[in-house]
């Protein structure tokens, strides 16, 4: 063979080599930095969704809580008054036998005595009343009972289900920050943000009334972690954030984002007061307003709560707490 023919032969093998390994060193290429902060980006975005979730969850938990607490203080008192209906009614039946209701019924009707006929008929007709009564309170009982008992068994069956949700929700957020938490790793050489002091976004503006309470308790909670279903002291979530806020001025919230959108009244942007909160497209993601356009908010996981430009993201409205 000639030396030219080998030579052909040689590239053209070196050439079919680099066709076939060139995909897979394009596909083991690793992500640039701008391509791992796009994907935590929408992780986070995602991550944040779910964790309202569990929040809503959370807060469904306590208010069947709540409700079942409520049922049960009131099966106490109507179980001992349908007992003693059993009873009134039970005492009945006993003295109907002992002296049997006709010869009853003939005392009060047979002439003589110092009663006149119509006095006697209007006892008797009483006598059948007040039994009468009797018995129904005791019917009516038993059956406010029966519907608290069944209430009751509804309630703690729908909190027991939303328990399990709960547990499987939590595993979920785990799992996600773990693969977030490796993302923020590649990226930034690090799972979360280095711990920042609250001084360095400034001081809380002078505001009167409770809005200046919520402001001021935003502005100590910044460079604080944040934490998924916490609301503080120690870590927060958006919604644990704005909560924690208004709870210091000694208004409650729920520990949702939705819930608190709900609990909260409509106002414009130009109305926009440093108190008031910021809703976010989907209704996943809330702030509160601290004046000159910025907000302070948990960001999400891996990051510490901040202030920043309240234009973040698409707004979905304003919210004012009352």
């Amino acid at each position: 063979m000639s030396s030219l023919r080998i030579l052909l032969r040689t590239l053209a093998v070196i050439g079919l080599s680099a066709v076939l390994i060139a995909p897979a060193s394009v596909a083991r290429a690793e992500p640039t930095p701008a391509e791992l902060t796009k994907q935590i980006e929408k992780s986070s975005t995602e991550l944040e969704r779910i964790v309202e979730s569990y929040n809503k969850l959370n807060e469904e938990i306590k208010a069947n809580k709540a409700t079942a607490a409520g049922l049960q203080a009131k099966i106490g008192p109507l179980q001992a008054q349908t007992e003693r209906s059993r009873a009134d009614v039970g005492l009945l039946a006993v003295t109907a036998y002992k002296t049997g209701g006709m010869r009853t019924a003939r005392a009060l009707l047979e002439p003589g005595g110092s009663t006149s006929l119509p006095e006697r008929l209007g006892a008797l007709d009483q006598l059948g009343r007040q039994r009468q009564e009797t018995i129904n309170g005791f019917t009516e009982n038993q059956r406010q009972l029966i519907d608290q008992k069944t209430d009751l068994d509804t309630t703690l069956a729908r909190q027991a289900a939303q328990a399990k949700q709960l547990a499987a929700g939590k595993k979920k957020i785990e799992r996600d920050l773990a693969k977030l938490y490796e993302l923020r790793r590649q990226a930034y050489g690090r799972a979360t943000e280095a711990p920042a002091r609250s001084s360095s976004a400034g001081s809380a503006p002078a505001i009167s009334g409770s809005a200046g309470v919520a402001v001021k308790y935003a502005y100590g909670a910044i460079g604080k972690p944040y934490v998924y279903g916490a609301d503080g002291p120690d870590g927060y979530d958006c919604s644990g954030l704005t909560l924690a806020a208004w709870r210091a001025a000694g208004k409650s919230l729920p520990h949702n984002a939705a819930m608190q959108w709900d609990a909260t009244a409509r106002i414009s942007r130009s109305s926009l007061k440093p108190g008031d909160l910021v809703f976010y497209s989907g209704l996943g993601h809330v702030a509160i307003y601290v004046g000159s356009g910025q907000i302070i908010d948990a960001p999400s996981a891996g990051r510490n709560v901040s202030k920043r430009d309240m234009n973040i993201m698409t707004i979905a409205g304003y919210g004012r707490v009352g």
